[in-house]
């Protein structure tokens, strides 16, 4: 919102509500805590966007006063925390395994999981080894001779 890129807050509001609506669908149902605050977050959200929308939706979810004195949605850091990533591990350009492993993992780390994998072990058929490409987290990029 600060740098007035609207649209961006829209397509994520979207995201929001079908995240949420797959929740509901998937048998969470209505009365789960998290759509409930999902649904209030959108309220408060839309009122940006439609006031007199996000004003009905607000009744709806049993709250007296008005969506516009609601604070704006906040977020829990320790929630983003990623625990694991997943590595791409290509031979000659073809993905041949997908490992968890962790954000802060080393290039070595990352070449010996690679290396070690059945899959990768089986692309290579015996054949050496030209070149390995690694972007660690993400990426293991195996070239044979």
């Amino acid at each position: 919102m600060d740098n007035n890129k609207f649209n961006v807050v829209v397509a994520k509001l979207m995201e929001l509500v079908n995240a949420t609506r797959k929740t509901i669908d998937s048998g969470a149902g209505g009365a789960d805590p998290a759509v409930r605050e999902a649904a209030e977050a959108v309220a408060v959200i839309l009122s940006l966007f439609a006031p007199y929308t996000a004003e009905d939706l607000w009744n709806q979810l049993g709250h007296p006063a008005s969506v516009a004195n609601a604070g704006w949605p906040s977020h829990d850091a320790s929630l983003l925390v990623q625990d694991t990533v997943t590595a791409v591990v290509q031979v000659q350009g073809k993905v041949r395994d997908r490992l968890d492993v962790s954000p802060d993992i080393s290039e070595d780390e990352l070449r010996e999981l690679a290396l070690a994998s059945e899959n990768v072990q089986r692309a290579l058929d015996g054949r050496g080894i030209r070149t390995v490409i690694v972007r660690a987290p993400k990426l293991v990029n195996i070239v044979p001779a």
